[in-house]
């Protein structure tokens, strides 16, 4: 049976919201996807994010990476002293006596520097040196006053007035001068991270070190081999393991007692704040829009407050965190308060309870699971704030890698100090959503029994 016009029309009366929908929910998936590529558009206009690709000097990122994960040496020869000898950094991995086998001073006076093997090598005395890498030899003169390159020069080899630069990738480069060879030679790890140069047990093979710790004689008379070593491991001055091992465990006690501190505080004012609980509307309102100020002020903000207030250090990123936690987890209390079944709360009551025994029996063993996970997964954020806190001087880790970020030149301790956090944050993260997860399933199993009560 054919449905008339009437009939058509009279169901489209009856269903407006379906037949006759305003063109905006119509239209709102395309709007959404037009609106995105016109915010995508505004924002690279904005950053000028072409341009900022565009002049980027992305040829220096291998070595930036690199220097986390290596190290180099940098002898220097002078070729205007009497007698041409190799001179290292004051603090050079190599201890104060070096003697690398990969510098040769060769039976006719010249010196060699391997600096990957015989493939890539400069040789040189006062008058010329011969430069060696991807398969060609390249001579430079230094009589003339300045140095001078005879024949072609390859494309890793650059000229200057004064200088002549060749660079050899990872392995590292040469320097040459009319009164100087600079060689910087680069090691893949990390240089001496287990002993410094002043231990007793430096240079020595991992067999021999623990040989000695086990069975050897005495390195330092009254002290076993064992705590000599460890006492050189914690007090290793180059990479500096206790020191960065206690900033580490301030900022976890930061994160933790700023948590804790907050939750102890936010805990009773969430119940003046929830609507349903406190007898004065005026005071929720008060109270939320304490917790609404408390969280606006950003946590790294309250550590530059702090820090001028108490200097730096674990006090001023313990009170930031603190701070912070007061207006973060009221407003989460004080919502799962306002968001919990009135029934238990109402039971309690008609048994002419006082108002304190109605929230602790009708009220607490609904929320409680609710508040430790909230807390939970703050404690785990804020293990990760600390560290960024730590960087305008409120103590803990991130103070430590600011200050071994600013030196830009000690990448390879920046890079263990960000393993060491991303470690912590793991394993903090781990323990958090375990906890929280059985927490989930005691909330379910009580919903379940409030349910089966009735």
């Amino acid at each position: 049976m054919a449905i008339t016009v009437e009939e058509i029309a009279a169901i489209e009366d009856r269903h407006p919201q379906i037949f006759r929908r305003p063109a905006y929910k119509r239209f709102w998936p395309l709007l959404l996807i037009a609106g995105t590529l016109l915010y995508l558009g505004y924002a690279l206009w904005f950053f000028s994010l072409p341009q900022v690709l565009r002049e980027s000097h992305w040829e220096r990122l291998p070595l930036f990476l690199s220097q986390w994960i290596s190290y180099d040496l940098q002898p220097e020869f002078r070729l205007d002293q009497p007698q041409i000898t190799p001179k290292y950094p004051r603090f050079s991995a190599l201890g104060e006596n070096p003697n690398p086998d990969w510098v040769i001073q060769n039976p006719d006076g010249t010196f060699t520097v391997q600096i990957d093997g015989d493939a890539k090598s400069v040789t040189f005395d006062k008058t010329k040196a011969t430069i060696t890498a991807n398969g060609v030899t390249v001579p430079v003169a230094l009589t003339s006053g300045k140095p001078v390159v005879t024949g072609p020069v390859p494309d890793w080899v650059t000229v200057h007035d004064d200088e002549i630069v060749a660079k050899m990738g990872f392995a590292g480069e040469v320097r040459v001068t009319v009164d100087r060879v600079k060689v910087r030679k680069r090691f893949l790890g990390w240089a001496n991270f287990v002993f410094d140069t002043r231990s007793p047990f430096f240079g020595r093979p991992y067999s021999e070190v623990v040989s000695l710790i086990v069975s050897g004689p005495e390195l330092q008379p009254g002290t076993s081999n064992l705590s000599l070593a460890a006492d050189n491991i914690w007090n290793n001055a180059q990479w500096q393991h206790g020191d960065v091992w206690t900033k580490l465990l301030q900022t976890i006690v930061m994160a933790f007692l700023g948590t804790l501190l907050g939750g102890i505080v936010a805990f009773p004012l969430a119940f003046f704040a929830a609507r349903n609980i406190t007898p004065s509307g005026i005071l929720s309102q008060v109270l939320k829009r304490f917790f609404d100020f408390m969280r606006s002020v950003d946590m790294l903000i309250w550590a530059l407050f702090f820090t001028r207030a108490f200097g730096p250090g674990p006090l001023a990123g313990s009170a930031a965190i603190f701070f912070t936690e007061i207006g973060t987890l009221g407003k989460t209390y004080s919502e799962a308060l306002e968001n919990i079944d009135d029934k238990p709360r109402e039971g309690v009551l008609s048994t002419g309870a006082n108002g304190l025994l109605v929230q602790r029996y009708g009220v607490l063993p609904e929320v409680i699971p609710v508040f430790i996970s909230q807390t939970l997964y703050q404690w785990e954020s804020n293990t990760r704030g600390a560290t960024i806190i730590g960087a305008v001087g409120a103590g803990g880790i991130g103070l430590k890698l600011w200050e071994a970020m600013r030196t830009n030149s000690n990448w390879a301790n920046v890079f263990y100090m960000v393993l060491l956090t991303l470690l912590v944050v793991f394993i903090f993260d781990n323990i958090s959503n375990f906890l929280r997860r059985r927490l989930s399933r005691t909330l379910h199993d009580y919903n379940r029994l409030q349910a089966e009560r009735g």
